[in-house]
């Protein structure tokens, strides 16, 4: 057995220094390779070179006389400004950059063009140097890189025969040892111990297993390994609970938190687990809310920049004339998200039904008058009847609908004098950027003298800009969109002309709608909200949004905002 596992060992050591100096003959190939490959580190000045040949020939080329031997010979004098690598050839870059500029100019004189000849052929000595003396280190690096590593793997090569032909049977009886005592302890047989007369790392090994060993027998014979079994399923029946739980016992010590308690608590159980709860409560703000916090109201806790609504359930637990207590945490967001969901639902359908029983009221009350026929006593009788059932409705819906505002909140207006100017100003300055990249202009048609409207100034440039925005994007390159400002009868008409694709007539009534997008535009779809809070936000002010288009003639989205007595 000795035998055998000493010829494993020195076959593998063998094997091993067989990779290493493999390992070096591919470093030695690589090392030739770096140094056929040295002019790659010359990349800067044989650029150079290229940029002085191609301002040579574009200064033959005609003399510069032409407009497009100009332009090539700037392209490549800004190329070699942005290339200087070498001593020198700054000054002698700027140099050109002078005499060019004065040629450029007018002045074609023969020292002109001399002094440029004479600039360019130093640039291209000074790369022509710097390329034989780099190139001649890096020969000279590569050469030296490889006469050290041909001895390195000659001194590896004799190590490692030493190594494999006298090491293995240093290693051979204490592996065999600790072989044979591992499998005794796989066998559960705790009994079985390693002797080793050495004083060096096996002895040590040897020592340290023996060790393991010997506990390993007494925690074989005592019941501790009971418990520890009982305390491992307690606690995963505590953390498969799908509520947050944190048991504190009757000295007011935590006895457990599960997973989904620390993650809330974001602390971890070394931290919470066998601690007093006046400890961790001047550590962690919603462990003290959870113990001082009677009610069981629903609260927030923002996890992964999400809101989540749980509700609190203390459960007391007698025990031994005292009491320990868990608090158990319930997610309920899904279900708050469903209230919303209901509140947006309710808020929808009063507003809908709240409209054609305002118009049958109002017709109940024409019916009424006299003056539009007179109604026999039945009839007034029933007319009543609806109308008390009418405002009765009224009444309800207001309720609800007061009811869905106060829980989603309603668009609150600042209500003041607007310089119209200023606030198209703005709205054209906010797309510029963007225009400009499609390479699109932007003209404004605001008519004079127009009065000073009383209105939200941020809500009408933000529905100026995102009809700017949208006919940015819709309309092509290098088109015009026209912004235009007016005043119509008793109110100021706001309008936005691209010429963009256009929209199919069956689509107009839809596109104020929220989430609506037309189908077909899949490349340039965006949320289809944009339009719909527009839509609110004029409707808010007592204002009326509209769109004309026809496909292939653009579109043309507008508003209009009412001018009050006061301002007119």
């Amino acid at each position: 057995m000795a035998s055998t596992v000493k010829g494993k060992i020195r076959l593998g050591t063998s094997f091993l220094f067989l990779l290493l100096l493999l390992s070096g003959g591919v470093g030695i190939y690589h090392l030739v390779r770096l140094k056929n490959d040295a002019k790659l580190i010359l990349k800067d000045n044989y650029e150079s070179l290229e940029y002085c040949h191609s301002m040579q020939r574009a200064l033959d080329s005609t003399g510069i006389n032409s407009a497009g031997a100009l332009l090539r010979f700037d392209s490549a004098l800004k190329l070699q400004e942005t290339n200087v690598t070498e001593p020198g050839e700054l000054q002698a870059s700027a140099s050109i950059r002078a005499y060019f500029n004065r040629y450029r100019s007018g002045d074609s004189s023969l020292s002109v063009v001399r002094g440029i000849r004479n600039s360019i052929q130093h640039i291209l000595s000074l790369n022509m140097s710097a390329i034989e003396i780099k190139n001649h280190k890096a020969n000279h690096t590569a050469d030296n890189a490889l006469t050290y590593i041909s001895l390195i793997a000659a001194i590896v090569f004799l190590v490692g025969f030493t190594f494999s032909v006298n090491f293995p049977s240093v290693l051979t009886s204490p592996v065999n040892a600790l072989t044979k005592g591992i499998q005794e302890i796989g066998k559960k047989n705790y009994h079985h111990r390693i002797h080793l007369d050495r004083k060096d790392e096996f002895g040590q090994m040897a020592d340290a297993f023996n060790d393991m060993a010997e506990r390993l027998e007494y925690f074989e014979s005592s019941n501790l390994n009971k418990i520890i079994f009982e305390k491992t399923r307690a606690e995963a029946v505590i953390n498969s609970l799908k509520e947050a739980s944190i048991g504190i016992d009757k000295n007011d010590v935590i006895l457990f938190a599960n997973d989904q308690a620390l993650y809330l608590l974001g602390m971890q159980a070394k931290d919470i687990v066998g601690k007093p709860v006046s400890d961790v409560t001047k550590r962690n703000d919603l462990f003290r809310f959870l113990l001082e916090e009677k009610g069981s109201l629903p609260f927030k806790i923002i996890l992964d920049n999400r809101e989540n609504y749980f509700i609190k359930e203390i459960m007391e637990i007698a025990q031994d004339g005292s009491s320990s207590k868990v608090i158990a945490l319930q997610n309920i967001t899904s279900f708050k998200e469903l209230d919303i969901a209901k509140t947006n639902f309710i808020a929808t359908i009063s507003h809908e039904l709240k409209t054609p029983l305002a118009a049958s009221d109002f017709s109940l009350k024409l019916l009424e008058d006299d003056r539009v026929g007179q109604l026999s006593e039945d009839q007034k009788e029933l007319i009543g009847q609806l109308k008390n059932a009418n405002q009765r409705m009224l009444r309800i819906l207001s309720e609800l609908l007061n009811m869905s505002q106060v829980e989603t909140g309603k668009i609150q207006l600042n209500i003041q004098s607007v310089n119209l100017y200023q606030v198209v100003e703005n709205s054209v300055m906010a797309v510029s950027v963007t225009a400009k990249e499609k390479k699109i202009k932007v003209e404004k048609k605001v008519e004079e003298n127009l009065p000073e409207l009383k209105a939200d100034a941020d809500k009408v440039s933000w529905v100026l800009n995102n009809f700017l925005t949208n006919a940015i994007k819709y309309s092509p390159s290098e088109s015009t969109i026209f912004i235009d400002v007016k005043r119509t009868d008793n109110a100021i008409t706001f309008a936005v002309t691209d010429s963009g694709m256009g929209i199919d007539e069956m689509y107009l009534d839809r596109i104020f709608e929220r989430y609506f997008q037309i189908p077909g535009r899949s490349d340039k779809k965006g949320s289809g909200i944009g339009l719909a809070i527009c839509k609110e936000f004029i409707e808010a002010m007592g204002g009326k949004i509209w769109v004309k288009s026809q496909p292939g003639q653009g579109s043309v989205f507008g508003f209009d905002i009412r001018i009050t007595q006061q301002e007119a």
